[in-house]
């Protein structure tokens, strides 16, 4: 079900489209939201951007810094976009990798599900999301147990993210060769 709902929708203009809209979501979050919450607290990353991770004291300390202005404008600001962010992030960077693999000949193989390495990365996204908006909501007495679920979320959202980047990496050089190769042939 799922391959035949990737092989289905592997089409150029599809992709192009949740790769533009993921892409300008992240654009507007990384030039505007992260950059005015972190002026609220004096420089120290949001927990978004912490792709190691994060404790109870940076957490404590961050939300102090922010004050309560900049613990809104986390909540009414970056949140919303990031909301919006995991989902056509997941889509559009699984059907990019899709759509080359597709160009690669390899879709019907056992890599098909490693187009979904966004997908469940995106799914981290959402339960970090929910985390922060639940230490933002409980600030100053965060639950120990809350940060630190939410930290492993952090993780394992970063950490799929980058093996996902790998894979497309390889599979983007894979392609110019393949492509190079043909060329030259002819």
């Amino acid at each position: 079900m799922i391959r035949k709902l990737i092989e289905n929708n592997t089409g150029g203009k599809k992709v192009l489209v949740f790769f533009l809209l993921s892409t300008l979501v992240y654009v507007i979050m990384l030039a505007i939201t992260i950059p005015r919450l972190m002026s609220f607290s004096g420089g120290m990353k949001i927990l978004d951007m912490m792709p190691t991770g994060y404790d109870a004291a940076y957490v404590n300390q961050l939300f102090s810094k922010l004050g309560e202005s900049g613990r809104q404008a986390y909540l009414f600001g970056q949140i919303p976009f990031d909301l919006v962010y995991p989902a056509l992030y997941g889509i559009g960077f699984c059907l990019l990798l899709a759509w080359f693999l597709k160009k690669l000949g390899k879709l019907q193989e056992f890599l098909i599900y490693l187009c979904l390495l966004p997908v469940i990365a995106g799914f981290f996204d959402y339960c970090e999301n929910i985390g922060i908006i639940a230490m933002l909501r409980a600030f100053p007495e965060i639950p120990t147990n809350l940060i630190s679920v939410t930290n492993v979320f952090s993780i394992l959202k970063s950490s799929l993210t980058s093996i996902y980047f790998v894979v497309l990496i390889i599979v983007i050089i894979t392609f110019g060769v393949k492509t190079l190769s043909k060329k030259q042939v002819k």
